[in-house]
């Protein structure tokens, strides 16, 4: 392929570490000049090529590309847009292609989860039906670790070290006032299949009876009269109970807790807050006083405790993705490969978008506990390395520094609007 610009997006839900891939992508294009020549990127992610609207990123200084790997959230701006199937509507592809033509643009990236891999495999899929050379490569990002082939996701690692480090936090607060005060305390994490994140909070734990004492998972049907059970026995044999539950905790009919009636943009259901409900509860049934709380975009945004592994991971795959452009390959995407737990060492390998594209990986019964309320040996074997180490930002007046880009708009070439 001849040197050509390429197009990189950030798509969904972001992350602590999302711009130490783009940092990763961006580094890796600059050092490839005789195949790419501008990074441009999507201002709000796809809606930038949709509408025209790209940052040229070689405009920033090599210093401010790098201090992207310090920076959380999407440093480009992000969007929930599901594009649909070219059979159903073709007219938003046509208009990619027609955006990447107009500024010879033949390297697509897209970093994002299950549903942004399924966007690049059918732009892959239109782009070689319309003959036109690009290649699309998609970054894993999720923090709810549910894509699948990956060892793990960017963005997961650094989440389930600030739910382990709040989780434990917390149970100190809870253990040092339950005497005559809180008896229970209830942390809502993400998740809305998968319970990934809600077992990290067991990696607070240093010995088997320390809290939390209590995870529901999405994976297991949340039965009333025996979790109640479970609480009273841990009030009573421990003074105080901590819960970790995640958002997308189901009855045994399928029924979200929290299931508010409304969908996002990619036909999700919409949560409305399963840890009230389930504090509701305890106080109803049992009448101990509780507190509850909603880590939520905490938990994403908190790039000042981020795991070193997820931050590395993260830039590396960024890396990778260009690499494979440049290689020759189209519709991948690359992914960690652990090949081993202690210590833990892993590589960098690719799949097909088409094997990727709207599969959930869900945690594995043999990573639950026998009572459905905890993890196993195995589960903390694989969770433990993902949450070691520590990445700092540098800090000023006692707040972390995060570099703020330019983002300087190229100028548009085609006469219609979007």
């Amino acid at each position: 392929m001849a040197r050509s610009n390429a197009f990189y997006a950030q798509s969904g839900g972001v992350t602590s570490v999302i711009n130490a891939s783009a940092c990763g992508v961006i580094e890796s294009a600059r050092g490839h000049k005789k195949f790419i020549g501008r990074v441009y990127a999507g201002k709000n992610g796809i809606l930038g090529a949709l509408e025209e609207r790209l940052i040229d990123t070689s405009r920033e200084t090599n210093k401010s590309i790098r201090e992207l790997r310090y920076t959380p959230s999407g440093a480009f701006g992000s969007c929930r847009h599901k594009l649909q199937s070219p059979d159903q509507d073709e007219r938003e592809y046509a208009r990619l292609l027609e955006v990447f033509k107009a500024h010879s643009i033949r390297y697509f990236f897209y970093n994002g989860g299950g549903d942004s891999q399924d966007t690049a495999d059918k732009v892959a899929d239109y782009s070689l039906k319309q003959g036109y050379e690009l290649a699309c490569i998609g970054i894993p990002k999720t923090v709810d670790n549910d894509l699948p082939f990956t060892d793990c996701c960017p963005g997961f690692g650094s989440v389930a070290k600030y739910v382990a480090i709040s989780t434990r936090e917390a149970s100190l607060d809870v253990a040092s006032m339950c005497e005559t005060s809180t008896k229970v305390f209830v942390l809502e994490v993400m998740g809305r299949h998968a319970g990934w994140i809600a077992a990290s909070g067991a990696l607070a734990q240093e010995n088997i009876d320390d809290p939390p004492h209590i995870i529901l998972f999405p994976e297991v049907p949340f039965v009333e009269a025996d979790f109640l059970k479970k609480v009273k026995r841990t009030v009573d044999s421990k003074g105080f109970c901590v819960i970790v539950v995640s958002e997308g905790v189901r009855k045994k009919n399928g029924r979200f807790l929290a299931e508010s009636g409304s969908k996002d943009a990619f036909g999700h259901a919409q949560l409305g807050g399963v840890a009230p409900v389930i504090a509701d509860l305890i106080g109803r049934k049992l009448a101990y006083k509780n507190h509850w709380a909603v880590a939520d975009y905490l938990q994403r945004a908190a790039r000042h405790i981020a795991s070193s592994v997820d931050v590395e991971q993260a830039y590396e795959l960024g890396k990778a993705a260009v690499e494979l452009a440049i290689g020759g390959h189209n519709a991948v995407m690359p992914i960690i490969k652990r090949v081993s737990d202690s210590p833990y060492r892993w590589k960098i390998g690719h799949e097909k978008l088409s094997k990727v594209a709207n599969v959930e990986r869900f945690m594995p019964k043999s990573f639950i506990s026998r009572d459905g309320y905890g993890i196993t040996a195995r589960a903390r074997r694989y969770l433990e390395p993902l949450i070691a180490g520590e990445d700092y930002p540098a800090y000023k007046k006692g707040m972390p520094q995060y570099v703020k880009l330019k983002n300087r708009l190229v100028e548009k070439k085609l006469p219609i609007e979007w």
